[in-house]
């Protein structure tokens, strides 16, 4: 995967914000929030100053029922060929229901809601994600999300879910620490057993992201500064690989640039701090996932979070 480095959502609330920080190397939009003709002022330029802009989805509903809408598939390639992104990144999820042969009205839930981990539901996704990659200019990666809830009698574990469907389609993962957290929570999953089913060759990048526990509900809201207990997953992580690159999310409640300039240091000591000490306790001559330390020093220096 391409190395990507420091990031950041991108929203127009902390534009200008965001075109002050410094060693930021690329930043996330939504995709359904831009236009590809009438691109914001900000994007165009910090795409003049060679900062990389990933489009992300949140509308295809890739863990749906139904196929991938084409009109909705259009756009995210017409966004994907404007911006000049390497990548491109939706969620799985499914997020609406019901129209045509159901004989039901169509409903939006306006949320991403949780894909069930059965065999069924994986052969969907998988067929949704090949049809998307058809239609995509570039490579496409799937985020995992936070949930409320879990499906019954499922048959696979996220981290079994994750491995198998980049196993049958290629697919890159973008791996949300905040959402793995916030499963630990609500579902009671472990995020390091889920960590140590996946296929780390496949990572694109990862989000990080702040939320508030409420009466034993752990709620993703981006809206709250990132917990110790998120960048301990990152730590989990970054013990495993070096990421591609690291970003920042914030959807609301937006603190001051220099905040935001705090929490993106504290990333990257998390980063640095775990890529060291798996650079230490590897075995150059032991086969396995450990990377080594002149590996990662190359590697962190590239990606590196400042």
């Amino acid at each position: 995967m391409e190395r990507l480095g420091t990031g950041i959502g991108w929203r127009p609330e902390i534009a200008e914000g965001i075109e002050a920080l410094p060693g930021i190397d690329w930043v996330e939009v939504v995709a359904e929030n831009v236009c590809p003709g009438h691109l914001p002022e900000s994007l165009l330029r910090l795409r003049e100053r060679g900062t990389v802009v990933v489009p992300h989805g949140v509308s295809l509903g890739l863990g749906g029922a139904e196929r991938p809408d084409p009109g909705r598939l259009a756009a995210l390639a017409e966004c994907a060929e404007a911006l000049g992104t390497p990548l491109v990144t939706e969620h799985i999820a499914f997020v609406r229901a019901g129209g045509g042969e159901t004989g039901l009205p169509r409903m939006e839930a306006g949320h991403l809601l949780p894909v069930p981990r059965t065999r069924d539901a994986l052969d969907v996704l998988c067929e949704n994600i090949r049809i998307a990659q058809d239609a995509l200019p570039v490579p496409l990666a799937v985020e995992n999300i936070a949930a409320l809830l879990s499906w019954p009698d499922e048959e696979l574990t996220e981290g079994q879910f994750l491995a198998e469907l980049v196993e049958r389609t290629g697919v890159g993962l973008l791996i949300d620490v905040a959402n793995l957290h916030t499963n630990r929570v609500n579902r009671g999953e472990d995020p390091v057993a889920a960590l140590d089913r996946l296929p780390l060759e496949a990572l694109a990048y990862v989000h990080v992201a702040g939320g508030v526990e409420r009466g034993g509900v752990w709620h993703d809201s981006h809206g709250h500064p990132v917990t110790e207990p998120v960048l301990d997953v990152l730590a989990e992580l970054c013990a495993r690989t070096v990421p591609p690159g690291v970003l920042l999310e914030r959807d609301e409640n937006f603190p001051p640039v220099a905040e935001l300039a705090g929490e993106l240091d504290r990333i990257g000591a998390v980063v640095r701090s775990a890529g060291r000490q798996a650079a230490r306790s590897a075995d150059p001559g032991a086969a396995g996932s450990a990377v080594p330390e002149a590996a990662v020093s190359a590697d962190l220096e590239a990606a590196r979070v400042r």
